[in-house]
């Protein structure tokens, strides 16, 4: 009696797992876990996610992100972005409309002495002057000064390698 009770729980198991996967539901695959190791606190703030999936279309021959006033961006070999951001990664980005478009964990293009610089949002804050930001690389031991949004050219949403 005990093997009929098993035989008929694990076809019971397989008919639910097959019929979910036929009904595209994607129970066990729908989000990659990335591993941790709980040394994790010391790794930079996600970006905010400004393109909605229903953006990124995906064929079989192509791949479309719909993304308004976009360009592409190239990067010297610093090195103050790795391991995400190096020499031979393609970047998108685009410009932002408001002070409220930038945040915290965004990758973001600014000028600082004629140089266009790509750094972290690691912090935002507001004092006297305002809105201020402040930004480090990832891969950098120091942060940089505070810039407002009038020095930030691009948020970059998306990396290509």
């Amino acid at each position: 009696m005990k093997y009929i009770e098993l035989t008929l729980f694990a076809l019971i198991f397989a008919l639910g797992f097959l019929s979910a996967n036929l009904l595209n539901l994607d129970l066990f695959n729908t989000l990659e876990s990335p591993f941790t190791t709980g040394e994790e606190s010391n790794n930079p703030e996600a970006p905010s996610d400004i393109i909605s999936l229903d953006k990124i279309k995906i064929y079989d021959d192509k791949v479309i992100i719909y993304v308004n006033d976009a360009s592409l961006s190239r990067y010297a070999s610093t090195g103050s972005m790795k391991p995400l951001i190096d020499e031979g990664a393609n970047g998108i980005r685009i410009k932002p409309e408001s002070k409220n478009d930038i945040n915290v964990g965004d990758i973001v293009s600014f000028r600082d002495n004629n140089n266009l610089i790509i750094h972290r949002v690691i912090e935002k804050g507001a004092d006297s002057q305002g809105i201020y930001y402040i930004t480090k690389g990832d891969n950098s031991n120091t942060q940089d000064k505070k810039i407002r949004f009038e020095d930030i050219e691009y948020i970059t949403v998306g990396v290509i390698w």
